[in-house]
């Protein structure tokens, strides 16, 4: 009996070895999705400031071809879209997983 007990001491190391790591690995995917979503996010905020610089620009009369201007306003929105759909269906991910029962 006692031995039974022995062996299920040395297995409950081995469980919790075995735990450590997939918690080290969802540890690590979620930190590289949360990464990318940085990312993105310094991105959009990249375009929108070219845009405005542009905008900016245009307006002082320093930048007379608009069609610089129209490409920088285009890229800010486009990404800007992107991010919004991105956090749209990252809510909707959470939403669903908060309402899954166990």
């Amino acid at each position: 009996m006692i031995n039974a007990v022995n062996g299920l001491t040395e297995f409950s190391k081995y469980a919790t070895g075995s735990v450590s790591t997939a918690e080290q690995n969802r540890n690590a995917t979620f930190e590289s999705v949360f990464q990318s979503a940085v990312n993105l996010i310094n991105e959009t905020n990249n375009y929108t400031n070219a845009a405005e610089e542009a905008e900016m620009a245009y307006a002082l009369g320093l930048n007379r071809n608009t069609h610089d201007l129209q490409i920088a306003q285009w890229k800010a929105n486009v990404s800007l879209q992107y991010t919004v759909a991105v956090r749209n269906q990252v809510i909707e991910a959470y939403k669903e997983i908060m309402n899954l029962q166990f």
